[in-house]
């Protein structure tokens, strides 16, 4: 059996297979996921499960690099972005468009986790990192400046 917390296989198995700079969005009920793009439904019911359940046990098996909400998330949904912040500390979060969101970045993503959350602006977009540790740990190895604050 896997060890660890995150249980769901579909769910394990995109997160192995994220690349550096790849995109997952986690999602909210009502996300208009399109065609073509790998959906992974744990949607139950209202609030079920819940958009920090969800995102602390990706948290606990995915390197972000960073995180982009809608521009309204850090002043019309407080509650979700400092939630946010605390799942991922050290990660910066960007904003951008509601409407890019739904759109573009929805098209770009390996794959869309569809929560039950009724949460305002609750589409988080994670971009997949790298252990920068283990990356830059051969001697001879320079590590980038934008990387050292994370040695």
């Amino acid at each position: 059996m896997k060890k660890g917390l995150l249980l769901n296989r579909e769910l394990s198995e995109v997160i192995a297979s994220m690349g550096h700079t790849d995109y997952l969005i986690v999602c909210d009920a009502g996300f208009p996921i399109p065609n073509g793009v790998k959906r992974i439904d744990l949607a139950l019911k209202k609030d079920l499960p819940d958009l920090e359940t969800v995102l602390s046990l990706i948290a606990s098996d995915f390197i972000a690099e960073n995180i982009y909400v809608a521009e309204e998330v850090e002043t019309h949904n407080t509650p979700l972005y400092n939630k946010i912040k605390q799942i991922f500390p050290g990660v910066e979060v960007g904003t951008m468009k509601h409407e890019t969101i739904l759109t573009e970045m929805a098209k770009k993503a390996k794959a869309i986790v569809r929560t039950g959350a009724f949460d305002p602006w609750g589409n988080v977009i994670l971009q997949s990192g790298v252990s920068v540790p283990e990356w830059f740990d051969k001697p001879g190895i320079v590590v980038p400046d934008y990387y050292k604050d994370k040695m």
